[in-house]
């Protein structure tokens, strides 16, 4: 059984859309990322997405566990257009778009982004790659909002808009269990 650890980063305190943009986690509590890694499985490979954020909180959490390379695959949402703009913003120019994009996720894509759809099959084959190569290991992925619920929609055979409903900490944990009977989803946005 291979068993992931989903986390995700740090808090950028930014209001607005961050996909690929590479703004910096706040790791100012030090204490939240002391329990984040005692909870998580002293055995664990660890990984990140290429973006600071993500690889910063990696290294805060990381203790004596072994580091893979960095996963560009594992980024976060690419907002196109929209990158580092806020809802209103977008909303007063591109209010049926907008819309669309968050209430019927799928193949609705920003100006120069991805869709719903694009962000899930970029990340299913990172993921698959990664359980192929480590497969029975504990892996604690270090990652982004939209990358977690992507694997959340899978583990539980969800619809877009079904994954869209669950919230997403900066420094939670979602566990999914990867049998050979098929995938079992545990903690959800656990703060331990």
């Amino acid at each position: 059984m291979t068993n992931l650890f989903l986390v995700r980063h740090g808090p950028t305190h930014a209001k607005s859309m961050v996909g690929w943009s590479d703004l910096p986690a706040d790791l100012s509590d030090t204490g939240a990322l002391g329990r984040l890694s005692a909870f998580l499985p002293a055995d664990a490979l660890v990984i990140s997405s290429d973006l600071s954020r993500a690889t910063a909180t990696a290294d805060a959490i990381q203790a004596h566990r072994p580091r893979l390379p960095h996963d560009p695959a594992l980024r976060e949402i690419h907002f196109g257009d929209w990158e580092l703009r806020s809802f209103r913003e977008i909303e007063a120019t591109d209010p049926e778009r907008i819309r669309a994009y968050w209430e019927t996720p799928g193949d609705v894509r920003p100006p120069g982004g991805e869709s719903w759809h694009d962000t899930a099959a970029r990340v299913n084959r990172a993921i698959d790659r990664l359980i192929a190569a480590h497969c029975g290991r504990n892996i604690v992925v270090v990652a982004h909002f939209g990358m977690i619920l992507t694997q959340i929609q899978r583990a539980d055979n969800l619809t877009a808009a079904q994954a869209f409903s669950h919230r997403i900490d900066n420094l939670s944990v979602t566990t999914i269990a990867i049998r050979p009977d098929g995938w079992a989803l545990g903690h959800v946005n656990h703060n331990p």
